[in-house]
C-alpha cells in the first residue's frame, strides 16, 4: 500500500497541522516530520479533518519547525517492541533507552532514535513446539531465561489465524532478530517469527479469560494490608497535595509488595523526582532475591519538562508492557506518577485543537480515557489454568489538594481503592499520610471484615473525641472518652504508622501483621482502671514506646517474645483481664 505524505501548514507548540498531499491517512498512525537539518521528529495523528487537513501531536520539541516541512506517514500505530530484555531498562515514552541515548549525547537531542531492545545480546532459546504443531496468537514457541524469570516466546498476538510450524530453531543462543520459527497458514502463506514483535500501545491486549480481583496483594504496609487493601489485578488511586508523600509511598510499595514485576511510569513528574527514581532504584536490593530490584523493574520516564504528548505515550507504553508480562504468567504492578500531569497534557492538546472544554478546561472525554486506562488492569486466567494479574496504582496531584476536581473524581469512579493523602498527617510527620477516615477499599483485607470494622470504628470515635478536646480541653471530657482517645492514638502510632527507612519496621509480612493486630486488639479491648488523665496518658505512653521497640525487632530475635511479654505486662498492671493474648 502506498504510504501517505504531507507538508506542515501550522505549528502550535506540540500540535502541528499538516496538509495531506498524497495517499490516505489513518487516525492514530505514526508520522515523521522531516525538519531542515534532516532529523525526523516522531508524531502521532490525533485528528483527521474533512478535506486534506490532518493534526499531529509531536513527541519532541517543535522549535524551528517551519511551514512546508515534509511529513511522512507510516500507516502504522504507535507500538511497543515486546521481547526479552525489557526488564531492568529505563526508557522514555517512545521506548528509547535513556541510558543508551545518554551515551551518544550529553543532552538528549531531537530526532535521536535507539533500538528499544538490544539486538546484539544472545538469549538461550529452548523450543517447546515441534514441526507440524498447530499454533495461533499467544501460543508459546519456546522460552529464554530473563533475569529471575523464564520468558515465554509467543506467536505475535496479532496473528489470529491457525498456523502450522514448518521450521523451529534447535536449542541454542540467538539474538532477538534471528528467525526462530516459520509458520504457514491454510492458504500456504509463510511467516518468519523472531523472539520480539510489536503491539499497538493504545490497544488493550485481549484476555484469554478474565477473572474478578479477589486476592489481597500484600504491600508490606500495615495501613494498606489491614484497612485499605489492594488486590492482585485491582486498581487504586492515591491523590494528595504536594509534599504529602505520594512518591515515598510508591517507592515502598514497589520495593516490598508481592508483585513479580514492577513498572514505574513517571508520566510528567518534576525532573528532580524522576531523577531520584533513576538513581535510587538501581541501587535498591530486592529483599526477596538479594539482587538488584531493577531485575524485576521497568521504568518509563517522561518528566514535566518533556513535550506534553510524550506524557500520554509513557502511560500507554507502561500499560502495554504490563499486559505483556501478565501474559507471561506473572503478577505485574504499574505505578503511574502522576496521572494529573498526563491529564494536563491532554488538556493542553485539547485546547490547541479548539475542542469544547469540559470542567476546569479538561476535555469532555477525560473520564472516558481515565476509565479505559484503569480498565486494562485485571486478573487473567491463562490457557494452562494458572492466574496472572496486572494491578495499577495511580497518583493524582490535584491543585491545592482539592479532591473535587475532574481528574480526581474521574479516577475515583474508575478505581477500587481510594488512598487519600492528608496534608495535616504529613505535617504531623505521620507516615504514611493516608487519611484514616476518608480512604476506602472494596478489596479483601489480610484481616477479617469484622476486624477491619473494629479498627475503623475506634478511629472514628477517636477523631470525634479529638475534636471535643480541641474545643473543651481535657477537663471537658470524661475519663472513659479520654481512654478511647488514647487507644485511637496508640493504634495510629504503633500500627498504622511505619518507619519507611527502617529495615524491619519498613515492611510487615502477613504473619507479623496478624500478631500485631492481635496485640493491638488485646490492648484496645482491655479496660483501664485509672482515675487521673495524667496517669492515663502516662500509661499509654509506656505502652506506645514498648510497642514501637517491638516493631523494630526481627520475629526470630530472642528479644521479640520478651518484648511482647513486656507489652502484655504493662497492660495487665492497670486491668483485670484474661491471661492469654
Amino acid at each position: 500500500m502506498e504510504k501517505a505524505e504531507g507538508k506542515v501548514v501550522s505549528v502550535n507548540e506540540s500540535l502541528v497541522g499538516v496538509e495531506n498531499t498524497k495517499g490516505a491517512v489513518m487516525n492514530g498512525e505514526v508520522a515523521y516530520i522531516v525538519i531542515e537539518d534532516g532529523k525526523r521528529l516522531k508524531s502521532e495523528v490525533i485528528d483527521v479533518k474533512p478535506g486534506k487537513l490532518v493534526y499531529l501531536q509531536v513527541f519532541e520539541d517543535t522549535s524551528w519547525m517551519k511551514i512546508g516541512d515534509h511529513v511522512e506517514f507510516t500507516g502504522l500505530p504507535l507500538a511497543v517492541k515486546l521481547g526479552p530484555g525489557i526488564l531492568g531498562s529505563v526508557t522514555d515514552g517512545l521506548q528509547n533507552p535513556l541510558y543508551e541515548l545518554a551515551k551518544k549525547e550529553w543532552f538528549l537531542e531531537r530526532g535521536m532514535v535507539v533500538k528499544p531492545l538490544n539486538t546484539e545480546t544472545k538469549w538461550h532459546f529452548s523450543p517447546q513446539v515441534k514441526l507440524g504443531d498447530k499454533v495461533t496468537a499467544g501460543s508459546v514457541l519456546g522460552t529464554v531465561p530473563e533475569k529471575i524469570f523464564t520468558h515465554k516466546i509467543f506467536v505475535p498476538f496479532s496473528m489470529l489465524d491457525d498456523y502450522t510450524i514448518t521450521s523451529i530453531a534447535p536449542e541454542g543462543d540467538y539474538t532477538i532478530e534471528k528467525t526462530i520459527a516459520t509458520v504457514a497458514n491454510d492458504q500456504g502463506e509463510t511467516f518468519d517469527l523472531t523472539m520480539a514483535f510489536e503491539w499497538p500501545v493504545k490497544q488493550p491486549m485481549p484476555f484469554h479469560k478474565r477473572s474478578v480481583p479477589a486476592e489481597t496483594l500484600p504491600t508490606g504496609m500495615r495501613i494498606l494490608d489491614a484497612l485499605f487493601p489492594i488486590a492482585y489485578g485491582g486498581t487504586a488511586c492515591s491523590p494528595g497535595p504536594f509534599g504529602a508523600g505520594k512518591t515515598v509511598l510508591q517507592h515502598s510499595i514497589a520495593k516490598h509488595s508481592r508483585a513479580d514485576v514492577v513498572i514505574i511510569a513517571a508520566c510528567g513528574e518534576r525532573a528532580g523526582e524522576a531523577v531520584e527514581v533513576f538513581k535510587d532504584f538501581p541501587e535498591l536490593i530486592d529483599p526477596r532475591t538479594g539482587n538488584s530490584l531493577m531485575d524485576r523493574t521497568y521504568i518509563v520516564g517522561n518528566t514535566s519538562s518533556m513535550p506534553v504528548a510524550a506524557r500520554e505515550a509513557s502511560v500507554y507504553m507502561a500499560t502495554a508492557v504490563g499486559e505483556y508480562y501478565r501474559k507471561q504468567g506473572l503478577n505485574v504492578l504499574i505505578l503511574a506518577d502522576s496521572t494529573s500531569r498526563w491529564a494536563q497534557a491532554l488538556r493542553e492538546t485539547s485546547g490547541r485543537k479548539e475542542e469544547i472544554p469540559g470542567p476546569e478546561a479538561f476535555p469532555m472525554y477525560i473520564s472516558t480515557l481515565i476509565s479505559a486506562f484503569y480498565d486494562r488492569a485485571g486478573v487473567e486466567i491463562l490457557p494452562d489454568g494458572s492466574k496472572s494479574s496486572l494491578s495499577i496504582i495511580g497518583t493524582v496531584s490535584p491543585a491545592g489538594g482539592n479532591f473535587d476536581e475532574p481528574v480526581t473524581q474521574a479516577t475515583l469512579l474508575s478505581t477500587g481503592a481510594f488512598l487519600g493523602l492528608s496534608r495535616a498527617l504529613s505535617d504531623a510527620r505521620k507516615y504514611p499520610a493516608i487519611d484514616r477516615i476518608d480512604s476506602n477499599s472494596k478489596y479483601p483485607s489480610l484481616i477479617e471484615n469484622e476486624e477491619v470494622n473494629f479498627l475503623k470504628e475506634l478511629l472514628r470515635e477517636g477523631k470525634s473525641i479529638a475534636s471535643n478536646l480541641l474545643l473543651r480541653g481535657e477537663r471537658g471530657i470524661t475519663n472513659d472518652a479520654y481512654i478511647i482517645y488514647q487507644k485511637a492514638e496508640l493504634l495510629d502510632a504503633v500500627f498504622l504508622q511505619q518507619n519507611s527507612f527502617h529495615d524491619i519496621d519498613g515492611v510487615t509480612n502477613p504473619q507479623r501483621l496478624r500478631l500485631m493486630f492481635d496485640m493491638i486488639r488485646y490492648i484496645i479491648e482491655a479496660p483501664v482502671n485509672i482515675d487521673l488523665k495524667d496517669d492515663i496518658r502516662s500509661h499509654f505512653n509506656f505502652i506506645r514506646q514498648a510497642f514501637i521497640d517491638w516493631n523494630y525487632l526481627q520475629m526470630d530475635d530472642p528479644k521479640f517474645e520478651k518484648q511482647k511479654a513486656k507489652i502484655t505486662n504493662l497492660v495487665k498492671q492497670k486491668i483485670n483481664v484474661k491471661e492469654n493474648v
